[in-house]
């Protein structure tokens, strides 16, 4: 009995296929053995063969499927070529899918070794310059990979000749186009490598305090102090004045403004100041002054200057000195309090004296 379809040529694809799978799952489970040996010594190595896992095993087995059905009966196929094509596709999405985790793997690394290393502006300088390597990698990796499906297809093979004999109007077409684009990924990286800011700084923009959160490519993400996040273009740090607080150092100064009466007793104050700063862990010993800074109307103003280590003390330590002094000049100096004064006179032609009085 004869049939029109033959069986024994895809049987033989169906055992390729076979032979393909196992031996991947063959070498992924070598490799897993070869990971835990060498993973007693160097630890990371583990970590690295989690992260890769899924995209090695991933292309690992197109490339094997893709081979298996090359020399055996799909290949004699009409139908061959395109499904030919979709297993090369695949192998570029699935290799560039892992390199990218490599690369990412390898920048994580290299940005926790340089924090155990580096402390305070220096090492939010390398970590935020490191960041913006990855995704520039990154990036490049995805057009990359892009580009080459694309250019699999003959068809976009013309296309791209065409391109690139009309590349003088379509550079100037693009170039018009992503104006804002392409400024805004030229200030990204002018932002990370001219050290303008870093991941971390403390920042003043449009009136809001916070820490530059992340730096992307073409904007910044600053977290403000009370959980919003204030995403700000690139290009902003590039062509407006800025206010960071950890520039060169995370070191701060700050003041106390107590608007007081003229009958304020400045040592009494000056001590009890002292005292104050003294018994706090956030004072960093480096600066304190009480100081009149200005009189006018009926009251004076006494400046208070406190250093601290960094700003999560100063505006913690302005607070505790805010509220301590109030407290004591409340108990000890009520008459240091503001008050009003108002000045009575009489009438013209009334035999009232003139009298003063105190609110």
């Amino acid at each position: 009995m004869s049939s029109g379809f033959e069986w024994e040529p895809w049987l033989g694809t169906t055992v390729a296929i076979a032979v393909a799978i196992i031996s991947v799952a063959a070498v992924l489970t070598l490799l897993h053995l070869l990971t835990a040996l060498i993973s007693r010594r160097l630890i990371w190595v583990r970590e690295f063969a989690r992260r890769v896992r899924r995209a090695m095993a991933s292309t690992a087995l197109v490339v094997a499927v893709w081979i298996g059905c090359a020399v055996t009966a799909p290949a004699e196929q009409e139908w061959w070529p395109p499904v030919s094509r979709l297993f090369l596709i695949t192998t570029i999405l699935t290799g560039s899918w892992l390199l990218a985790a490599s690369i990412s793997f390898g920048f994580e690394r290299l940005i926790a070794r340089e924090e155990t290393v580096l402390f305070g502006p220096e090492a939010r300088r390398r970590r935020t310059q490191l960041l913006v390597i990855h995704r520039l990698v990154l990036v490049t990796i995805a057009v990359l990979a892009l580009g080459t499906v694309l250019f699999t297809f003959p068809e976009m093979r013309a296309v791209g000749t065409s391109l690139l004999a009309s590349a003088g109007i379509a550079s100037i077409v693009a170039g018009l186009a992503a104006q804002s684009i392409l400024g805004n990924l030229i200030a990204g990286v002018q932002v990370a490598f001219t050290d303008a800011i870093r991941v971390g700084d403390v920042v003043v923009i449009e009136g809001e305090w916070g820490r530059i959160g992340e730096i992307n490519l073409s904007y910044v993400v600053v977290y403000i102090w009370d959980e919003r996040r204030l995403v700000v273009p690139c290009g902003y740090f590039t062509s407006r004045p800025i206010e960071t607080w950890t520039r060169r150092s995370d070191k701060i100064l700050g003041t106390v403004y107590l608007d007081l009466d003229w009958r304020v007793p400045m040592a009494p104050l000056r001590a009890e100041f002292q005292r104050i700063i003294e018994e706090s862990a956030a004072w960093d010993r480096r600066s304190a002054s009480a100081l009149v800074t200005d009189a006018q109307g009926g009251f004076v103003t006494v400046r208070l200057v406190i250093s601290a280590k960094d700003s999560d003390d100063q505006w913690a330590l302005r607070c505790e000195v805010r509220e301590k002094m109030m407290s004591w000049l409340q108990r000890e100096h009520p008459e240091a309090l503001p008050r009003t004064r108002m000045e009575l006179q009489s009438a013209p032609g009334s035999s009232s004296e003139v009298g003063s009085a105190e609110s």
